[in-house]
């Protein structure tokens, strides 16, 4: 009997569709990853120098938003966070009078919620000049 030599092959890995999975698999994880830096938002919140002149005035309503979300009108607390309860204490301080100059002081810790809830009623009540104050910038003195 005459067996036939077989042709030996090239023990070799064929290694184009390695490089095919991972081309796809390098473009999927460079548009993926783009997704989480989209997330991300720089803010730089403004800070203002004082100038003479800006202390409350006599005939200003200031509205003060506390850490807790409590209010205060010319100093005076409210009794809770309503937004009913914050109408009626700038009526009783200001009554029609809604073109005096109102105010704004909000705790850096304050949620934003209350802050735009107290220039909600103000806006509401028709009070158009309003100011919203800022902390001095030690850094740049």
């Amino acid at each position: 009997m005459k067996l036939r030599k077989r042709s030996r092959q090239d023990d070799y890995i064929n290694v184009v569709p390695f490089i095919d999975i991972l081309l796809v698999l390098l473009i999927f994880f460079m548009i993926s990853s783009r997704f989480t830096h989209n997330a991300e938002l720089k803010l730089d919140l403004p800070s203002a120098e004082v100038t003479e002149g800006q202390q409350r005035q006599p005939d200003t309503v200031e509205v003060t938003v506390h850490e807790d979300g409590s209010y205060s009108i010319n100093g005076r607390s409210m009794v809770d966070n309503k937004p009913e309860t914050l109408r009626q204490g700038l009526h009783e301080v200001a009554g029609e009078r809604t073109d005096i100059p109102m105010i704004l002081s909000a705790d850096a810790k304050a949620t934003h919620q209350s802050v735009v809830t107290a220039m909600d009623v103000a806006g509401q009540l028709g009070f158009s000049k309003l100011s919203i104050t800022t902390q001095r910038d030690e850094d740049a003195e």
